[in-house]
């Protein structure tokens, strides 16, 4: 049977021939760059307890979604944070194109759009009487709903898996009717509705008949934003694109209101990016086909080697393991991995006050109230990867401060509602976007590695 990497690359290699194929004539750019935008548009409070209590019930929420839900060689694009920790790009679609804001997220792998003037969201954080972005097919010339026979045509689960024709009563040779409607589970929300053919604009380049869903319902969506899945199969941006890597820088979050934006890079080329150290990318367990697992060896707390158990760093067959994640602010660690990594840094911050009233109010933990001190020491946090590569991770990067009232919490999220040492399914540990601020983050497609390096983004 063929290897895990060589039927990924083979599936790469075809979509970058399609992609080839249906791309305008124009000279291929060896990058394309896009604005990258904090969804972080605006303090949600004045006050951090509100703050801290809308960061855990999103946080997880999302890590609710990751673990159980079922679910030209450069091209530069601008990316933007939001309320819940994301960043989104700008991408036009349709003839002529149409504009909307999609949020970046390695870990889903379905681009869609909220569609049609008829477009519903029920449970969701946004406001019902908010006017907000939707993709018009009736505004678009260019516009093909995917037909069942088509080999796009397939389960958004399970890829390999081809829908066909349901309707037709297997006589699928001459049916005309539409791919039966996608249904995307993400934990606690959903979204459903059908596939769209359509033409995706860049300055100087339209890729023609990228596969777009249509999302005519959705359910506790924490934002009005499109979203571009960046995962590992053959639905995802960069994979429809036939980008060999992709690249992002984040900024700081305490930017947020500046409404600075930093870059997303999606690269053709082959050549080695300077400076990089990498991590490899790990075989997905089958419940997971999409998300980018990482060889880590262990964790530490500034020098202290925490000898995580390695049942809790190397994916079994449904769950352990480390994914990184453009979606997921804070990230998540599994209880076990939780405690021994807050144990020590209780150790090691045991000179500052513990604030357990802002502990029990917020539902993280451990909260420190460093009233008096001028300023407060926080220990790196350090991913040792397979291979020798370390990402050292800054304690301005992983704890969430409040200066102004000298208060600073440790924002990385655990499984709610229970007490014991439970090894659950899916991911142990999920590295956030908020780690991976000031560092250029690579994700090199083509040999199944990750990259990065500190630099001031």
């Amino acid at each position: 049977m063929a290897s895990f990497t060589t039927l990924l690359f083979s599936v790469f290699t075809l979509f970058s021939i399609l992609f080839l194929a249906s791309s305008s004539k124009d000279n291929i750019p060896a990058t394309i760059t896009i604005p990258l935008t904090s969804t972080f548009t605006s303090k949600l409070s004045t006050e951090p307890l509100d703050f801290l209590q809308h960061l855990a019930s999103a946080s997880l929420s999302r890590a609710h979604r990751l673990k159980h839900g079922t679910t030209s060689p450069l091209v530069k694009a601008s990316l933007f944070p939001h309320s819940y920790g994301g960043h989104t790009i700008p991408l036009s679609f349709g003839t002529p194109p149409q504009k909307l804001s999609f949020v970046v997220d390695t870990g889903s792998h379905v681009v869609w759009a909220p569609c049609t003037t008829h477009y519903t969201c029920t449970n969701c954080s946004f406001s019902k009487t908010k006017k907000f972005p939707i993709f018009n097919p009736e505004l678009s010339s260019s516009d093909e709903i995917l037909g069942c026979r088509d080999p796009k045509c397939v389960n958004t689960s399970s890829p390999d898996v081809h829908l066909g024709c349901p309707r037709c009563n297997g006589n699928s040779k001459k049916c005309s009717h539409a791919c039966p409607q996608y249904s995307l589970q993400y934990g606690t929300g959903a979204a459903s509705g059908f596939f769209l053919l359509e033409n995706l604009d860049f300055p100087g380049k339209t890729i023609q008949k990228f596969l777009v869903g249509c999302t005519t319902s959705a359910d506790q969506q924490p934002d009005s934003d499109a979203l571009a899945g960046f995962g590992r199969t053959m639905f995802s941006l960069p994979m429809q694109m036939g980008v060999k890597k992709f690249a992002y820088c984040l900024n700081s979050h305490d930017y947020d209101d500046t409404r600075n934006s930093s870059k997303l890079i999606l690269d053709y080329s082959d050549g080695e990016t300077e400076g990089l150290s990498y991590a490899p990318f790990l075989k997905n367990p089958p419940d997971y086909p999409f998300y980018y697992y990482l060889g880590v060896k262990d964790i530490k707390i500034g020098n202290k080697l925490l000898r995580i158990p390695s049942k809790y760093l190397t994916p079994g067959s449904d769950r352990g393991g480390v994914m990184i994640d453009s979606g997921f602010a804070y990230g998540y660690m599994t209880i076990p991995v939780f405690k021994i990594v807050t144990n020590e840094l209780k150790k090691q911050m045991s000179k500052y006050r513990r604030s357990l009233e802002l502990e029990t109010q917020s539902g993280l933990t451990p909260c420190y109230n460093f009233t008096g001190h001028k300023s407060i020491k926080i220990p790196d946090l350090i991913y040792q990867f397979t291979g020798g590569a370390n990402m050292v991770v800054p304690g301005m990067n992983y704890f969430l401060l409040f200066p102004e009232v000298s208060l600073a919490c440790f924002p990385v999220t655990t499984d709610a509602g229970t007490s014991t040492l439970a090894f659950t399914p899916g991911p142990s540990i999920i590295l956030g976007n908020y780690q991976q601020v000031d560092h250029y983050v690579e994700f090199d497609l083509k040999n199944e590695r990750l990259g990065f390096r500190q630099q001031t983004c």
